[in-house]
């Protein structure tokens, strides 16, 4: 995992044009997105549409990305930071916990440009993969060049599920993903597109995650 510094970030949201800041605390991030291999792993499964040990995995929700986190900490000794009840399948984050845990989307954002102020941390087709040059399937991560706190494929190959709801009032339990896919134009794959989904109900084959902890 890297180890990402402390620093503030400035979200915006396209459809309500409202912007806002957040202090971000350090943190760690995994280097890549979740493989299928660690999947496997923890998890005894490859949801997948595309398969290979160093893939992305996909096809997953967001439950299934809060799982695979609590499963993740109870195999190192470390507390869940997630408390499923599934009597109304709602999903508690406590984001204090010692635990694996997907990013918040000022994490992600912050973490993804890695100090740079522009809509992507470089050119396009040296950082990601999208629907010009992935042959419409997802990739083998670490490919494609690193932002500059060595995390790679922070935007392409797959989204990634973010801890975050989006807008409890208008959209309930939808919870947020960022970076784009592989069959996604250049316009969508920037660091600050956001889109969101039903955290139990939404899994597509463009659509991961990667983990983050507290320091």
């Amino acid at each position: 995992m890297v180890e990402i510094p402390k620093g503030r970030v400035e979200l915006r949201d396209d459809r309500t044009k409202e912007k806002w800041s957040v202090e971000i605390e350090p943190f760690l991030l995994s280097r890549f997105p979740v493989t299928q291999d660690l999947y496997f792993k923890i998890t005894n499964e490859n949801p997948s549409t595309y398969k290979g040990d160093l893939l992305p995995v996909e096809t997953v929700s967001f439950k299934d990305a809060v799982i695979f986190c609590n499963k993740l900490s109870a195999q190192t000794d470390l507390n869940p930071c997630y408390l499923i009840q599934e009597e109304n399948e709602e999903i508690i984050f406590e984001k204090s916990a010692d635990g694996f845990r997907l990013p918040t989307e000022a994490e992600w954002e912050y973490a993804c440009k890695a100090g740079t102020s522009g809509k992507r941390y470089g050119f396009l087709n040296d950082i990601a993969w999208y629907k010009s040059n992935s042959d419409n399937r997802t990739q083998k991560v670490g490919q494609k060049t690193p932002n500059a706190w060595g995390l790679y494929d922070m935007l392409g190959n797959v989204w990634e599920w973010c801890s975050d709801l989006y807008d409890k009032e208008v959209y309930g339990s939808y919870r947020i993903f960022r970076g784009g896919g592989f069959c996604d134009v250049e316009r969508s794959v920037m660091a600050t597109t956001r889109r969101r989904s039903h955290p139990l109900k939404f899994k597509i084959d463009d659509l991961g995650f990667r983990v983050a902890k507290n320091k």
